[in-house]
């Protein structure tokens, strides 16, 4: 599935304003990434309320908050933005290309070629793999022919790292904080896509049964880390 024209993303400004809230389910049997632009539409996704701001222990209700002195918070690891060229993840043997995919007017995000097994694509529009922000990198568990390029995602565990390399010559390594599964029509896309003020990114393939009618898998794997 051919990309549309782009501006390179080491060029294109993070995007500005109110950030969408993603929601995805990826359809690898299909080779077919969906991204719902406007999730409040769409009655699969689960939206989750903000937590209520704590009140300063002591403090009372109608009480003056007591003055408290200002930290300067430690510098928060981050690069600058640069399109992905290479994903390496040692432990499961992954070395593989990026390609770019673009939003189409449907609203669907085209998906990594199917004829190709070695091959992970990148939201281009989103955050690059250590940039500020959420990163998303999805890939195929399988093809029609064979298994894809994160059919062994599910080995990685807690405290695994692995490496983006950049187009601006830097490598990225991020440490795997924890593997989850999810049915498809119960996504939270608020843990997988909220905002975030770290460089986060988000691994992300098929999972569970193959429904053979649907022509999909039933489950979603996501792969949370952070960049170290």
């Amino acid at each position: 599935m051919a990309s549309g024209p782009s501006a390179p993303a080491d060029q294109a400004a993070p995007p500005t304003g109110p950030k969408h809230r993603l929601g995805v389910m990826v359809m690898c049997a299909a080779a077919f990434l969906v991204i719902l632009m406007n999730p409040a539409e769409d009655e699969k996704t689960i939206e989750s309320p903000r937590p209520p701001q704590a009140a300063p222990a002591g403090a009372s209700a109608g009480a003056p908050t007591p003055a408290v002195e200002k930290r300067e918070e430690p510098a928060r690891k981050h690069l600058p933005r640069s399109r992905p060229v290479r994903l390496l993840i040692p432990k499961i043997s992954v070395d593989a290309p990026f390609t770019d995919l673009a939003v189409l007017p449907s609203g669907q995000l085209e998906a990594p070629p199917p004829d190709d097994t070695n091959l992970v694509g990148w939201h281009a529009k989103g955050p690059s793999p250590g940039e500020i922000g959420t990163s998303i990198i999805a890939g195929h568990v399988d093809t029609k022919t064979s298994a894809a390029v994160f059919v062994g995602l599910s080995a990685l565990e807690k405290g695994d790292v692995f490496h983006v390399k950049r187009a601006d010559g830097r490598k990225a390594s991020f440490v795997i904080d924890h593997v989850e599964t999810f049915e498809k029509d119960r996504f939270p896309n608020d843990r997988v896509y909220g905002d975030t003020g770290q460089a986060q990114v988000r691994l992300i393939t098929c999972a569970g049964d193959y429904d053979r009618q649907a022509k999909d898998y039933t489950e979603n794997l996501v792969v949370f880390a952070h960049l170290i």
